[in-house]
């Protein structure tokens, strides 16, 4: 009985002659996932041989030779990205092939989910070994998403120092990425503190969307539109910064509606979406904000995005329009 659970235990660790989806629109996940696994395949079999293609330039053949197996058994290690590219006449060969793929050889399909190719996608869950999801990383995961990639690196990133990263560089995953890993190679505490970051990062924090957002809360419109114009100028896009201002308030409508029930700061936390300690912010802005003002202030927001996406002949003077009747919808909640 104990040979024939190690027999099944030997074929459970083997990636070979299986199936592995990685699936989701978070791209730099998925690429760090492939890495990960490519990087156990070469563990398993050193001399095992890597084809990346791209699924819309697939043909028949590139497949069939791919995902067939050598002549000298070779091992192989066959990557089929963006699947949702395939094109529809080889759906049922790779769904044939992923039923039978020979032992010697590994089968990776990155499909970044959604509608298109969906259906393929659902003949072959059944048929992996393994299923790694990549989702999109929300707003106010990226802080957290910042703290694992220290852990990862054997580093220690504080809640604040993480979001401070995120402030100075921005919500993309690849960026906060290789910023923690700047970060961590670079300094020698053993924990890597707001200080930290703000010295290693003191220019871009000056210039991030984040920062004109959090100037614009404030009620520091004067900073706000010198940060705006600086960031423009060193590279930022418009949209993001129409971004930042949308999360920023739709954050404080939130909160006007959860401290309503009374709850404990976690479960207000939750609901509105960011960290606990970030609560201290909006409580602060609260108090010189109205909830009508919020309302009119995402309006305005809204508008001014459709101007900077092409509504609108000059972004930059959209945007600092954005900014002056921002101020005027926080100056109306004085008056009220």
């Amino acid at each position: 009985m104990s040979a024939i659970t190690g027999m099944l235990s030997d074929m459970a660790e083997s990636l070979f002659g299986r199936l592995v989806l990685i699936i989701g629109p978070e791209a730099f996940l998925a690429e760090q996932h492939l890495a990960e696994l490519l990087s156990d395949a070469r563990a398993e079999f050193p001399m095992a041989t890597v084809t990346s293609v791209d699924a819309s330039a697939l043909t028949e053949g590139q497949l069939m030779e791919m995902t067939g197996g050598a002549l000298l058994a070779a091992e192989s290690v066959a990557v089929l990205t963006a699947a949702d590219g395939l094109p529809a006449d080889l759906a049922n060969t790779l769904i044939g092939i992923a039923k039978d793929i020979p032992p010697e050889t590994l089968l990776v399909v990155v499909h970044p989910a959604g509608v298109k190719g969906k259906g393929v996608l659902d003949k072959l869950r059944p048929l992996a070994v393994k299923v790694i999801d990549c989702p999109a990383l929300k707003p106010w995961e990226m802080a957290r998403f910042a703290t694992d990639r220290a852990r990862r690196l054997g580093a220690r990133l504080d809640g604040e120092a993480a979001q401070a990263l995120v402030d100075a560089v921005g919500s993309e995953a690849r960026t906060i990425a290789g910023a923690v890993e700047q970060l961590a190679s670079d300094s020698s505490a053993p924990t890597l503190t707001t200080a930290h970051v703000r010295r290693y990062f003191a220019g871009r924090a000056e210039v991030s969307s984040f920062a004109v957002a959090d100037d614009v809360l404030s009620g520091n419109h004067g900073q706000a539109i010198e940060k705006l114009r600086w960031a423009l100028s060193t590279g930022v896009a418009p949209v993001l910064v129409t971004s930042a201002l949308a999360g920023s308030l739709r954050a404080l409508g939130k909160y006007f509606d959860a401290r309503a029930d009374r709850r404990p700061e976690p479960a207000i936390a939750k609901d509105v979406g960011v960290p606990p300690w970030k609560l201290k912010d909006l409580s602060r802005q609260a108090r010189t904000w109205s909830p009508a003002a919020v309302g009119a202030a995402i309006k305005a927001v809204a508008q001014a995005d459709a101007d900077v996406k092409g509504a609108a002949v000059d972004p930059e003077f959209a945007l600092e329009r954005l900014l002056n009747q921002l101020h005027e919808c926080l100056e109306s909640s004085k008056v009220s």
